[in-house]
């Protein structure tokens, strides 16, 4: 699904944000990203999501190298993942409904099965009844997991989420964790960045990657690789 070979990531300015990660992740999998602000959490999402390019060193995302060469593969490379990003990306004046499938706009997916992708992803997500409330009327946990059934439906292979519980109390923090926790399965591998380290510890068989200072540390099953 995805593996890292030495790879580091140093922007424009001369900042390492990531400093020769190697990593292996399976499909199927459930990985936490854990690490303070700053540490290089999003910036390993963006070389995944093909926001970044690795300086040095070679990724490769369900076997396509991420490359700045293999741009327009990269483009169709996204429609198999699914983001949720801290800032949700939401088209306010519209309902959650028209929001999760506008996710589904460029996926070449058949209007009928778009629209039953949508009431479904939204159903799973616990706003079935909230389908056409617009999405300025929603609380800010609502619109989190509109924003989270937008990327559900795309029936995508990786979902990524960015920081999703940053600005949720702790019950709610716990109650998104688990809603991630159930969208993983053989065939759907979930990561999931959070600096909040005390929410990951009710999974089990969670893989954690530790962040700090660009550097990462992998454990599985509370063994360390």
């Amino acid at each position: 699904m995805i593996e890292a070979t030495n790879v580091s990531l140093r922007y424009g300015d001369g900042t390492l944000a990531l400093h020769d990660v190697n990593l292996k992740i399976k499909q199927g999998e459930f990985v936490y990203i854990v690490g303070p602000s700053g540490s290089g959490k999003t910036s390993l999402l963006k070389l995944l999501m093909g926001m970044e390019f690795p300086t040095s060193g070679s990724l490769y995302v369900m076997d396509q190298l991420m490359a700045k060469s293999e741009i327009r593969n990269i483009r169709k490379l996204r429609r198999k993942i699914g983001p949720v990003f801290q800032e949700f990306r939401l088209i306010p004046g519209r309902t959650a409904f028209d929001n999760v499938l506008i996710g589904m706009r460029f996926l070449d997916i058949p209007k009928r099965q778009m629209m039953d992708n949508a009431k479904n992803s939204l159903e799973k997500v616990g706003l079935g009844h909230k389908a056409s409330v617009m999405v300025d009327k929603l609380s800010y946990g609502e619109a989190q997991r509109v924003a989270i059934a937008r990327a559900v439906a795309r029936k995508p292979s990786l979902i990524l989420a960015d920081e999703p519980t940053g600005n949720l109390d702790y019950d709610n923090a716990i109650n998104i964790m688990n809603l991630f926790y159930t969208l993983k399965d053989k065939n759907t591998t979930v990561l999931v960045t959070t600096h909040a380290t005390h929410l990951i510890g009710n999974y089990k068989d969670a893989t954690v990657i530790r962040v700090e200072q660009g550097n990462i540390t992998v454990e599985r099953r509370g063994e360390h690789i």
